[in-house]
């Protein structure tokens, strides 16, 4: 993710920029992360609509009964549920996937080199001072803080997939006593913390073509490429 409000810079150079050179792992992680994500996000939408049990029983009926078959509304629900659930069984093992992607992403801060580390970048940005009172100073430094923002909610948003892949963890293997007990609790959890993750894909779509489109051109093909750029 990248800003979403234009900070304009003067000579004097940040510390940090948004268009930084990315590693291959970082890179492979994003994009395959990105179609699992997207593929999972998708199953919800579609099952939380096309494929709804209780709005398509009336269209198994009717479909039977033009082929001359007539089934009651339970025999109907069957049908559809069983095409539903055909759907979520997809988005639980799209969750073992981010969940599986979540323990790399972890696997990978740890391997990298200190530089390209998450937690190096926030430390090196949150203790940035301008040396002396320098013409762009201010601009730095409220720049440095929005780049230490922009950071945090990474991590924030890895939490918030932790907890979505924990709880739907929790839902796939609701046999086991501990999860069936805690059942409707988990449920709740794993409902309420998908719509943060959707305001942070927005917030971070947003961000990224706005700044792509501004001062840190070419963030998008960096993350492809892995090569990033500083103004200075």
């Amino acid at each position: 993710m990248s800003t979403i409000h234009h900070i304009p810079l003067t000579d004097q150079a940040s510390p940090v920029t948004f268009n930084e050179p990315h590693s291959l792992a970082i890179r492979l992680w994003h994009w395959t992360f990105f179609v699992v994500l997207t593929a999972s996000l998708t199953t919800v939408l579609f099952g939380s609509t096309l494929f709804r049990t209780r709005d398509n029983i009336a269209g198994v009926q009717q479909e039977l009964q033009e082929k001359g078959v007539t089934v009651t509304k339970d025999q109907a629900r069957s049908v559809a549920h069983a095409y539903s659930d055909k759907l979520w069984d997809l988005h639980t093992w799209l969750g073992y996937g981010l969940a599986g992607l979540l323990l790399i992403r972890i696997i990978i801060e740890v391997a990298q080199p200190g530089e390209e580390k998450l937690r190096t970048k926030i430390r090196k940005a949150a203790g940035f001072k301008p040396p002396g009172r320098q013409e762009g100073d201010d601009a730095t430094k409220r720049f440095v803080r929005h780049y230490v923002r922009v950071k945090w909610t990474y991590v924030l948003f890895y939490v918030l997939i932790g907890t979505m892949a924990l709880t739907g963890l929790g839902l796939a293997f609701e046999d086991v006593p501990l999860f069936r007990n805690w059942h409707r609790g988990i449920t709740n959890v794993h409902r309420f913390v998908q719509y943060f993750i959707y305001a942070f894909l927005l917030i971070h779509l947003i961000g990224v073509i706005r700044a792509d489109l501004g001062r840190d051109k070419g963030l998008v093909s960096g993350m492809i490429h892995g090569k990033g750029s500083r103004e200075d």
